[in-house]
C-alpha cells in the first residue's frame, strides 16, 4: 500500500505544485523518486513529530497541500495535542499517512502497534478517517481524499497487501464497497482484514453459509443510509478489525444499527482491551489475538449454531 500512495502522490505532484511531502525520518527506499523530482517539495523533519505537525499546519494555511508521514503511533499519538489544536481546529488541508496498521510492525514490540489510532482520530471534529484493504482502494482513496479541503488520515499496511478487487471498483468516501454477495450474515471488515474475511466467507460457504462481505475504508464520515441499506434482511453481522475493540470499527457500525431500526444479532471481532505483551510476525499476533482466518471462520460458525439449537 505505502508503495501505491507514494506512486500516486508523485503523479498528482508533477500536476499540482502545492503538494508537499514531510515525513518524521523515514520513508528511506519509498520517497527517493519523489525527493530527486521534487527536492524543495520534500521535507525531512527528523524525528521531531510535534514539529512538523506545526509545519504542515503552516504550510496548509500558505495555500499548500501538505501530506505527512510515519509509521502510524508516530504520526497521531505522538502529536496528537498538535493535530487537535493545529489542524483539526482549524480544519487545515492536511492529509495524514500512517503506515503499518495493526500488527503490521509486530517484530518491533507494542510500541508500534496500531491498534488505538482509528478511535482516536474518529473523535476529532473534521477529521476524515480512511482504511484501505488493498492497494486498489489506498489509489483511490488517495485520489479522492486529494479532492477535498479537510483534515484526513489514511491508515496502510506495510507492504506486499493482495489485490483484493477483481472487478473495477466504484469507491467513494462514506460509503460501504460491496465484494461479496450473500444473504445469511454479513462481515463488515476494514484494512487487511477485509481480505482475512474474504477467506473466512470462502470456508463458512462450503459448509452451507453464504455471507456478504463489506469493505468499510472509510470510518468517518460512514454513510448510514449506504450502510443500514446493506445489512438490510440480514440478522447476523460481524465487524472485523485490527484495532482496539473500543472505538473503532465495531463502534462505529454499532452506533449506526443501535440507533436504527435495524434488529439483529451484532458481534465485534477486534483485539481484546489489553496491551500485547507479545512481540512476533504479524500473523503470529494475528493469531494469538483471534483474528486470523481459522479462528474467525470457527468464531462465526459457533455463533450461528448456538441460534440454530
Amino acid at each position: 500500500m505505502r508503495n501505491t500512495f507514494v506512486k500516486k502522490l508523485t503523479e498528482l505532484a508533477e500536476k499540482d505544485k502545492r503538494i508537499y511531502l514531510l515525513t518524521g525520518d523515514l520513508g528511506f527506499s519509498v520517497f527517493e523518486d519523489f525527493a530527486e523530482k521534487f527536492p524543495k517539495r520534500f521535507i525531512n523533519c527528523g524525528v521531531a513529530e510535534q514539529n512538523m505537525m506545526g509545519v504542515v499546519a503552516g504550510l496548509a494555511l500558505s495555500g499548500k497541500k501538505p501530506y505527512v508521514y510515519s509509521i502510524v503511533p508516530f504520526v497521531t499519538i505522538r502529536c496528537l495535542e498538535q493535530i487537535r489544536n493545529d489542524v483539526c481546529y482549524q480544519n487545515l488541508n492536511v492529509k495524514l499517512i500512517g503506515v503499518g496498521g495493526g500488527f503490521s510492525y509486530g517484530s518491533l514490540g507494542a510500541t508500534h502497534y496500531a491498534i488505538e489510532d482509528l478511535a482516536i482520530l474518529r473523535t476529532l471534529p473534521n477529521m476524515t478517517v480512511l482504511c484501505p484493504a488493498d492497494p486498489i482502494e489506498t489509489e483511490e482513496l488517495i485520489m479522492k481524499s486529494y479532492q477535498t479541503e479537510n483534515p484526513t488520515y489514511i491508515r496502510l499496511g506495510r507492504t506486499g497487501e493482495k489485490k483484493i478487487y477483481n472487478f473495477p471498483p466504484q469507491i467513494e468516501i462514506g460509503k460501504p464497497s460491496i465484494l461479496k454477495r450473500g444473504e445469511d450474515g454479513i462481515f463488515i471488515a476494514t484494512g487487511i482484514q477485509v481480505n482475512i474475511c474474504l477467506e473466512a466467507a470462502e470456508k463458512l460457504k462450503k459448509m452451507g453459509y453464504d455471507f456478504k462481505v463489506i469493505s468499510l475504508h472509510t470510518l468517518k464520515p460512514i454513510n448510514k443510509e449506504s450502510l443500514l441499506n446493506e445489512v438490510k434482511g440480514i440478522k447476523k453481522v460481524f465487524t472485523v478489525e485490527e484495532h482496539n475493540i473500543i472505538g473503532g470499527l465495531g463502534s462505529a457500525v454499532a452506533e449506526i444499527l443501535m440507533e436504527s431500526d435495524w434488529q439483529g444479532d451484532f458481534k465485534r471481532i477486534a483485539v481484546s482491551d489489553e496491551y500485547p505483551s507479545e512481540i512476533g510476525s504479524a500473523e503470529y499476533l494475528r493469531k494469538k489475538y483471534h483474528l486470523d482466518t481459522e479462528q474467525i471462520t470457527s468464531y462465526v460458525l459457533n455463533q450461528i449454531r448456538k441460534h440454530e439449537i
